[in-house]
């Protein structure tokens, strides 16, 4: 995929998005109060009505990809699109039309079918102009596959292509650390290296400093190298078995990429609704039993020794079912459940109860829309708790007198309130930050922020030349 082109952002930045569905409401949401200046597109007028109710945006009716309205809504000198709307299609003609007829400089598009997706040479620079491709389904399996390789954790997050992972768990009575100050966390690894980024404690967001005990049922994040992360896991809570047995409900897009990821290493079933998708799903894959069935029907989750499942996921594209049969799953002796959840109403309401993981496509693909918006040179966010706050991977530029962050201590940086450093990678090197770790110039800085309201201070930080990547 292309580089995105630098926008300077001495201005307000101008963001047109097309659709107003759940992705392109949340993006409206997240972005409506960061100094920039949003148009939403959408064919239904009382979704953007609803939108223009709550936010401080434009909003224009129409077909995205129509140059007329692309033209209503700004594209003549827009930064930015991106394009959203539930139709593929749709999506990669409003970039087109955007390129051709306005220039516009980054054109970031949701592409869901696979079958586009095995095609690079369509997004290159010769065919459709797309500067970013967001795969909503992939970013889920992804997300759920580092689940599954963690047994135990709430969120897996990674940075810096994967060799630092940010992980949330829960942590338990048993666990080493757990009734222990913060300041012996590193003596117990013995050599693998660690910091706390953030605990919530009955909701709340509380300092991690050297003093603070960890309790029992405190939400802990913590940045280690990727290695590291197992042995920081069984400082928190009891060592869990690794995972073996794995049944997903659901033979779509999701469901059939985790088992073809998983079928080589665990034991994999998929329950499948349609006769014909199930069909289709079992001749595709080679080592998963395929079941066509009911995923909430009892009898046939006990015929399939549910009770022996480590772990049940739901990911059909219906959030009552996926929230019915995990919880049923649950019930019947399932070690572990998680559902998709797209409405996110659900999720806060389901995760505290009998679903132990909750799982936000939106969570997910805000994270990638975010990177692309971020002022500052910002090569990675997840966005966390519900949208309230964000984990951010930010390069360091410049020299001790260009910069705010180059050539200065951790201890000396002037965070925000809330926001913590958790790790530096320097070149091939992992460094957990500490009081006196340096920041050089090109170091990728890993930072944690609880209050999402503080991004623009975040960003300045680390703003030398003022751009957009």
């Amino acid at each position: 995929m292309r580089d995105v082109l630098p926008i300077t952002t001495h201005t307000r930045v101008k963001i047109i998005i097309l659709g107003a569905g759940q992705v392109g409401t949340t993006v409206a949401y997240n972005l409506s109060n960061e100094a920039n200046d949003i148009t939403v597109v959408d064919m239904d007028s009382a979704l953007l009505r609803e939108l223009q109710d709550r936010l401080d945006i434009r909003t224009v009716q129409g077909q995205a990809s129509h140059p007329d309205v692309l033209q209503r809504a700004g594209a003549d000198d827009a930064d930015m699109v991106i394009a959203v709307t539930n139709s593929d299609e749709t999506n990669m003609v409003a970039c087109q039309t955007c390129w051709t007829l306005f220039h516009t400089p980054t054109k970031i598009a949701r592409v869901r079918a696979p079958e586009y997706l095995v095609h690079p040479a369509l997004f290159s620079q010769g065919a459709l102009p797309i500067d970013v491709l967001i795969s909503p389904e992939q970013l889920v399996t992804d997300y759920i596959l580092r689940l599954i390789e963690h047994p135990g954790a709430l969120q897996v997050l990674d940075f810096a292509g994967g060799r630092v992972r940010l992980v949330a768990v829960r942590a338990y009575y048993g666990g080493p650390l757990v009734s222990h100050e913060l300041r012996t966390l590193n003596e117990h690894l013995r050599g693998a290296e660690a910091r706390v980024a953030a605990i919530y404690r009955k909701g709340k967001a509380i300092k991690p400093e050297g003093h603070t005990v960890i309790e029992p049922d405190d939400e802990v994040f913590f940045v280690a190298a990727s290695n590291n992360i197992p042995a920081v896991m069984a400082e928190l809570r009891k060592a869990e078995k690794p995972f073996r047995r794995l049944m997903f409900a659901g033979g779509g897009n999701i469901g059939k990429r985790l088992a073809a990821a998983l079928e080589n290493d665990f034991r994999v079933k998929i329950i499948e609704h349609n006769e014909q998708q199930a069909r289709q799903v079992a001749e595709q894959l080679h080592h998963t039993i395929v079941l066509q069935g009911d995923a909430a029907d009892e009898d046939l989750l006990l015929e399939e020794n549910i009770e022996d499942t480590d772990v049940f996921c739901a990911v059909t594209n219906d959030d009552e079912a996926n929230i019915l049969s995990a919880m049923l799953a649950k019930r019947l002796g399932a070690r572990k459940v998680m559902a998709l959840i797209n409405r996110a109403a659900y999720v806060d309401l389901v995760q505290s109860g009998a679903v132990d993981i909750a799982i936000s496509p939106q969570q997910a693909t805000i994270g990638t829309l975010l990177t692309h918006v971020r002022r500052g040179d910002v090569v990675m966010v997840h966005s966390l708790r519900r949208g309230a706050a964000e984990a951010i991977e930010a390069v360091a530029h410049g020299d001790k007198d260009s910069s705010k962050v180059v050539g200065r201590a951790v201890g000396e940086t002037k965070l925000p309130p809330g926001a913590s450093i958790g790790a530096i990678v320097r070149g091939d090197d992992v460094i957990i930050a500490h009081h006196d770790t340096v920041i050089e110039s090109e170091d990728h800085v890993i930072l944690f922020l609880t209050d999402k309201r503080r991004i623009n201070d975040v960003e300045r930080l680390f703003q030398v030349g003022i751009t957009f990547l």
